[in-house]
């Protein structure tokens, strides 16, 4: 009686989670939505490694899981300078399939994207780009800068790199760069 009770309720797929104890494979999206490209949600899981950021060397760890249903995914990069442990930083990333608005070569597809962090809501900016077949491009647009972010995934190894570029400029400068390996998630990785 119980499980016809949350059939009807919440529907099939709802009653399939809770007799399988596995609520979080089951979300789905709402129909029609557009699925995260496989390769924004090839960097599930955690992420831990070094890199610099304008020149200055930094610890990075990433988690990244699927939210909404799985209609996104999301990643909480930390960071402390490797020379000041109390030189931190902190980004909450947001993507998601972009509007398709005609057929892609090469099976690339859009990607939207959100961008906030521990410098607060003034610089929270949107962005959009496009995967490729190793990981996906995005660009945001600030007011006087222009960052365009390279994500490559191969195997258990990640790389990040962040560049700006002058408006409408094609030339790029290397803000930042990250070498990451796949870790363990722990049970504090998606709080602040």
């Amino acid at each position: 009686m119980i499980w016809q009770a949350i059939a009807e309720r919440y529907g099939f797929l709802a009653l399939c989670c809770v007799l399988s104890g596995a609520a979080i494979r089951c979300e789905a999206a709402e129909a029609g939505t557009s699925p995260v490209p496989s390769q924004v949600q090839g960097l599930s899981g955690c992420w831990k490694g070094d890199g610099t950021v304008m020149k200055k060397p930094v610890w990075i760890h990433l988690a990244a899981k699927p939210i909404v249903l799985g209609a996104m995914l999301t990643i909480d990069a930390t960071s402390t300078a490797k020379n000041d442990k109390s030189d931190r930083y902190a980004a909450h990333l947001l993507f998601g399939a972009g509007p398709e608005t005609a057929p892609h070569p090469d099976a690339q597809h859009p990607v939207s994207a959100f961008w906030a962090d521990s410098f607060g809501g003034t610089f929270a900016v949107t962005g959009s780009g496009i995967t490729l077949l190793d990981g996906f491009d995005i660009v945001y647009h600030y007011p006087q800068q222009t960052f365009l972010n390279q994500w490559r995934k191969q195997g258990n190894h990640l790389t990040w790199e962040i560049f700006t570029m002058s408006s409408g400029s094609v030339l790029k400068k290397l803000f930042a760069q990250y070498r990451l390996q796949s870790t363990p998630c722990t049970s504090t990785d998606h709080k602040e």
